[in-house]
């Protein structure tokens, strides 16, 4: 008996619980899901005796969701049941917060925290959803209907709006833009054609997106109602006055990456909160490496952070060390020794553990905690001369055991390390830990605003306490929410794991989420930026589906990327009634909306190249490509082809070749498709022949990765397509864009050079150059009808690197390889 999948076996019981034809027959052709959506009918009376159609419908969505979740228990689910039937849960995305919290919390739920979670009992006014689009648009400057789609996606990010419906939301805006713009047809007219001669302007959507968002983002919410600098309070008035009197009263932030692995996704949100918030208020954001750990830093990183904040777009005012501050850390340290606030402890790591309550969650004493003043003095002078071996001697701060925050049971200060530092060589045999140098170097840097992610929330008393104690200006401390994506890992360990066991080509590999490999596999900086600004900064983490960041991707490069016609599988297509040596070279936009594109010129001759999928034996009603006897359009042709015949191989049985004609004589009825082609033409260097083409889909085939993540890779994340073809316009598209690009990286590095306070050439720690902003990646385009493309690092084309005015052309030894960015659409089948 067979096991496949039959979906009129569940028609008829879908139907049967409210669902219209249509509705069951679709929610019954998942093999995964409709086997949960029968469990639920089965095992609730209530859902099996029929119910109001729009709860089928959550119904149909919950059994959706439950298949792409991880374990959810039965009681679980029959809850998040009994509250779509009850009417709490309204909204598909009602439901699938329900599961994503059922996936992480057991029976007997928090009913408020449950609520809470999931928007029950949510309530807004048409009305008021139309006042907070009108907000948005007065406080954004959004100018016209082009903006539509980016006002919905930040709309729908305000958190008062966040359980509306989408339609409800939809229709607000389109209401406020109605008024506003007046009707879509009247919007204003394109602008005049550019010269012949003219460039490409620089990218106009990545400013407007970035300008749009940032005024919500650093206006409203959790930065809108971060303190004034100075209004963070101080142990001593003139701590405040010397502060203010530094910094002219203006925000002084900083981004302080540990150097010991290279930046992911989720550091693109610090980056944009602390270089934005302080750019907004036309403040200063320092880069500064927190170097205090040299068993685990490397060049590398040092160069590999700077190189990615200047890619996303942003310039240091100041790239500093926290081991240029080693020598007054020091004194520091001796100073809250000398003030009884500091001792040398020599436990092993597992008695300062059961110290510090990790064992029974009740701290003790330690035995060395009251020891005497000088010869802590003595003993700390001892590990600086490297009398001690490391975990031999321990600096801790004496802090408050009677505290309820474990960061106030005395935490180590100062701990010995036996390797050289990659900038003060073997000068210290002694380090300061993060939770002594985070909050000093803070207070040296005369930062105004301390921005960190919550799970340093609990540090914050012992920030605040440890600047008290030496009697330093204070920093205000103040926590966000990550910034997580679904279906992949963050975590250095774990990725370092994948690189190790090659399940990946490396650190950059485009089917990972480092800032390196999203550059590597084509992702406009500026859409990253565009979307973190429309996530919102709040205190709760930001838990991102894939493929939300994948149409912020789409969203962004619809507007931004040329176009080219592109075949990835191509078959070849004889038009039999031109002749041999016949030529015609199409004119055609790089984009029909964007004209300072410019445009290109493309043959079309007797011996074209359709995508294989573009033409079946077997023709319906409800297709519209080519087939026997039909006709069919080109892009940008100035006539259809009709096929009229085709050639099988007799091996195979596939079709090798179409004999079609030409539909130039006449006027020919209009085709109902057009299809892409490229044009065989060796004088012009057409068709372009791609000799990788790499697809990427879902590294992991679950949201959420296990601890066990080698088990749930996806052996075919990578697919290469050997047989794409671009048209010739390609070539010299590529060159122009890295020419642009180089012009582009050296004004901005000789502008960043000139303003900020950046390390001299001649210093061997990382600086500003305009090499870091350039790379084959800045070649992107649509292929049209198939994705977006850019070239990856591994390919070679002489003609990039040739002087300028140079024709660009495909010469001996050229290898040229494509990563696609994301499809056009969302794959259900395989996400990008």
């Amino acid at each position: 008996m067979s096991n496949k999948h039959n979906p009129a076996e569940f028609t008829t019981l879908f139907k049967s619980i409210g669902l219209t034809d249509s509705k069951a027959a679709e929610a019954a052709k998942s093999a995964k899901s409709a086997a949960i959506l029968k469990e639920l009918i089965e095992s609730n009376a209530t859902v099996a005796a029929g119910v109001e159609e729009k709860k089928a419908n959550l119904v149909v969505s919950l059994s959706s969701s439950l298949s792409k979740a991880g374990n959810v228990g039965a009681q679980e689910r029959d809850f998040v049941v009994a509250k779509i039937l009850d009417g709490s849960l309204k909204t598909v995305d009602q439901v699938s917060a329900a599961v994503k919290y059922a996936e992480t919390h057991s029976i007997p739920f928090d009913e408020a925290e449950f609520d809470k979670e999931c928007g029950v009992g949510f309530s807004i006014e048409p009305a008021q959803i139309v006042e907070h689009v009108k907000s948005y648009l007065t406080s954004n400057a959004v100018a016209g209907w082009a903006n539509l789609g980016a006002t919905i996606t930040a709309v729908k990010s305000i958190s008062e709006v966040r359980w509306a419906s989408p339609v409800e939301i939809k229709n607000a805006v389109e209401s406020v833009f109605l008024e506003k713009f007046g009707s879509k047809q009247a919007a204003p007219p394109k602008s005049k054609e550019p010269k012949k001669d003219s460039k490409p302007s620089k990218d106009k959507a990545e400013a407007s997106a970035s300008t749009m968002s940032r005024k919500t983002v650093f206006e409203e919410g959790f930065l809108g109602a971060l303190h004034k600098p100075g209004g963070n309070p101080q142990i001593h008035p003139h701590l405040r006055e010397a502060h203010l009197a530094a910094t002219g009263g203006n925000v002084w932030t900083r981004f302080p990456p540990e150097p010991n692995g290279y930046l992911h996704i989720g550091h693109s949100k610090a980056i944009f909160v602390n270089f934005g918030y302080a750019a907004h208020h036309n403040g200063k954001c320092y880069l500064r490496y927190d170097d205090t750990n040299p068993e685990k830093e490397e060049a590398r990183y040092f160069e590999s952070i700077l190189e990615m904040v200047r890619w996303l777009g942003y310039e240091p005012w100041k790239i500093t060390y926290s081991s240029d501050y080693f020598q007054e850390l020091y004194d520091l340290a001796v100073e809250l020794i000398k003030r009884d606030k500091a001792y040398i402890c020599h436990c092993t790591q597992e008695e300062i553990k059961i110290d510090r309550g990790e064992k029974k969650g009740q701290p003790r004493p330690c035995i060395h905690r009251d020891r005497p003043i000088a010869e802590s003095l003595a003993e700390f002078e001892n590990m600086k001369n490297g009398k001690y071996k490391p975990k031999e001697a321990f600096l801790r701060m004496k802090q408050d055991l009677t505290d309820g925050n474990p960061q106030m049971w005395d935490l180590t200060a100062y701990r010995v390390l036996d390797a050289p530092h990659h900038r003060t060589g073997d000068k210290w045999k002694i380090y300061p830990t993060y939770d002594f140098t985070h909050c000093l170097v803070d207070s040296m840097e005369n930062i105004s605003h301390s921005l960190c992610t919550v799970e340093f929330i609990a540090s914050r008393q012992s920030y605040d306490w440890l600047c008290d104690a030496v009697e330093v200006y204070k920093p205000r401390q103040s926590e966000y929410g990550r910034l997580n994506l679904e279906g992949t890992i963050m975590s250095k360990r774990k990725i370092l794991a994948l690189v190790d066991e090659n399940y990946v080509s490396g650190w950059d590999d485009p089917r990972l989420y480092t800032l390196i490999a999203l550059r590597r596999r084509g992702v406009p900086p500026g859409a990253i930026i565009s979307f973190v600004s429309t996530l919102g900064v709040s205190t709760a983490p930001s838990n991102i589906e894939i493929s939300r960041f994948e149409q912020t991707l789409r969203q962004y490069l619809e507007n931004t990327a040329p176009r080219l016609l592109m075949v990835m599988k191509p078959i070849k297509v004889t038009i039999e009634n031109l002749p041999e040596d016949y030529v015609t070279f199409i004119e055609k936009p790089l984009h029909p909306k964007v004209p300072e594109l410019g445009t290109t010129s493309i043959p079309l001759t007797r011996t074209i190249y359709i995508e294989a999928d573009d033409f079946r034996l077997e023709d319906s009603p409800d297709y519209f490509r080519l087939a026997p006897g039909k006709t069919v359009g080109l892009f940008q042709a100035p006539f259809p082809i009709t096929c009229t015949a085709h050639k099988v191989d007799p091996i195979t049985g596939q079709v090798t070749e179409l004999i079609c004609k030409a539909e130039n004589e006449g006027a020919p009825k209009k085709p109902k498709a057009f299809i892409q082609w490229v044009a065989e033409h060796a004088p012009s260097g057409s068709p372009v022949r791609i000799d990788e083409t790499r697809i990427f889909h879902r590294l992991f085939k679950s949201d959420k990765p296990p601890s066990d993540f080698r088990k749930d890779i996806n052996p075919d994340s990578l697919e290469v397509v050997k047989t794409a073809l671009v048209e010739v316009g390609f070539l010299p598209l590529a060159k122009r864009l890295l020419e642009d690009a180089r012009k582009e990286a050296k004004a901005r590095t000789e502008k960043a050079t000139k303003e900020n306070v950046q390390a001299s050439a001649e210093d061997d720690t990382p600086h500003a150059t305009a090499e870091q902003l350039i790379g084959n990646e800045c070649v992107r385009f649509q292929g049209l009808r198939v994705a977006y493309f850019a070239l990856d690092k591994d390919a070679r084309l002489a003609a990039l690197n040739e002087p300028e005015g140079e024709k660009a052309e495909r010469k001996q030894g050229d290898y040229l390889v494509l990563n696609r960015i994301v499809s056009l659409k969302e794959d259900s089948g395989k996400s990008s």
